[in-house]
């Protein structure tokens, strides 16, 4: 984990109960070490309201159970990893960030305020989830720093949310992964399966409805959809950059971003236990 996630060397379960007194009937004793049942809903919920509590004083923090709840550690390092790529760029102006699909839990906002003070335009293609996303920016008081822009066009990412007055430091986003239902409930029997937990394809640890987990034509179109839009929009974001979780796909990135004449392209590594993943950033400016 990057040195300045402070989940980099666990959970303090005690502490976390404390704040949160719902975590409490979640914890259990495994191999002499207090844990929870991370294939338990419930409990991954109310650990990641907890976190959020504690360490970025976000104390409301209420969606629908079917929607993403979002494992904060993993959505931290995303954070981290930008500011390293503003920092490395000499970027001396206020970081305004564009988050594409927000989601109910709005979690990129709420984490990139807290930590680096940022000020945040999230966007969703979903009536249902940005209304839960301004009850929470609301009940929060952040309604200054956070921002809620609609995208009317399903199948738009930039169109219709950047026009040419638009500035944004970096844009930012964690795509739906799957083609469709079917191959996001084989991943969480194939997730269940590894867990030695009972096969259940409707019942994910992390929950998601269809904008949050799939896409026609999966992640690979996804991503080449996000690509092609940001060159549309050279000049308004300073970065884009984009969660990639299939190794496969960045070749192909590497060589559209090439062809739409990228000035720099980065991956930057993600590792959080034994999982693996990366955001790649681009940027069709000229920036040291």
């Amino acid at each position: 984990m990057h040195t300045k996630n402070i989940h980099k060397n666990g959970y303090d379960l005690e502490v976390l109960s404390i704040n949160n007194p719902n975590l409490k009937p979640f914890v259990i004793l495994k191999n002499d070490k207090h844990t929870i049942d991370f294939s338990n809903p419930k409990a991954v919920r109310e650990l990641n309201s907890a976190l959020l509590k504690t360490y970025y004083n976000i104390a409301f923090w209420h969606f629908p159970e079917q929607n993403l709840t979002p494992a904060i550690p993993s959505r931290a390092e995303y954070i981290h990893l930008i500011n390293d790529l503003i920092q490395t760029s000499k970027i001396t102006e206020k970081v305004k960030v564009l988050d594409i699909g927000t989601g109910a839990n709005c979690i990129y906002p709420l984490l990139g305020q807290a930590i680096y003070n940022w000020s945040f335009t999230a966007t969703d293609v979903s009536n249902t989830s940005l209304k839960y996303a301004k009850s929470i920016i609301a009940k929060n008081k952040l309604n200054r720093q956070i921002s809620i822009l609609k995208q009317n066009n399903r199948a738009s990412i930039f169109k219709g949310i950047l026009d040419a007055d638009s500035r944004f430091t970096v844009a930012m986003c964690n795509p739906p992964f799957y083609k469709n239902e079917t191959e996001a409930n084989q991943a969480t029997l194939q997730k269940q399966i590894g867990l030695k937990q009972p096969a259940n394809s409707v019942s994910r640890n992390f929950a998601g409805q269809a904008t949050e987990l799939w896409y026609n034509g999966g992640e690979k179109a996804f991503l080449h959809n996000f690509l092609y839009e940001s060159s549309l929009f050279k000049t308004q974001c300073s970065w884009y950059t984009i969660l990639v979780s299939n190794k496969a796909n960045l070749k192909s990135m590497y060589a559209s971003l090439e062809k739409l004449e990228a000035k720099q392209i980065k991956t930057l590594p993600i590792q959080i236990g034994n999982k693996k993943s990366r955001v790649v950033a681009w940027t069709f400016l000229e920036i040291n």
